[in-house]
């Protein structure tokens, strides 16, 4: 008994240990729950949405890797403030639910809805776009057809 009681101890005792959360250092607006995995995903989809890398966001350190807890580029303060935006507008107008992390399930807005992989989208007022051609000069889908002639006056109304 003696023996094996060791052995089991000695093997538990090897194997690996839960590993705790990860802790974050600088994490303002996003959730401290993230697991690395999901915050590497979430940095993935928004470097993509902006068609840019991490150090578009994120300074070096004196040792050359990025410092991902600096704020020593506006390019990651302007970021948090449109996260914010995005999840507020999903919020008041979509009405988002955020899963246990506090990230939004299914988002309506986000990175990518005006950014479209460019990191500084171009600002196109709507009173600047081309006027759509329409083939055969038809009128756009779900325009309401034209009122009928009118008759001239004196002529009998149509269908009596």
């Amino acid at each position: 008994m003696g023996l094996s009681s060791l052995i089991v101890f000695g093997a538990v005792a090897s194997m690996p240990q839960e590993t705790k959360a990860p802790e974050y250092k600088n994490l303002k607006v996003l959730s401290k729950k993230l697991t690395h995995r999901q915050l590497g995903g979430i940095m993935d989809q928004w470097a993509k949405a902006l068609g840019v890398r991490c150090n578009f966001c994120h300074a070096r350190g004196a040792d050359g890797k990025n410092d991902f807890a600096s704020d020593a580029k506006p390019e990651k303060l302007m970021a948090r403030e449109m996260f914010k935006m995005t999840q507020a507008i999903n919020k008041k107008y979509f009405h988002s639910k955020k899963d246990s992390t506090g990230v939004v399930v299914e988002s309506n807005v986000n990175c990518y809805s005006c950014h479209r992989g460019v990191s500084h989208p171009e600002i196109i007022r709507a009173s600047e776009l081309p006027r759509a051609q329409r083939p055969n000069g038809q009128a756009p889908a779900g325009t309401p057809p034209p009122p009928p002639p009118t008759p001239p006056a004196g002529a009998p109304a149509s269908g009596k």
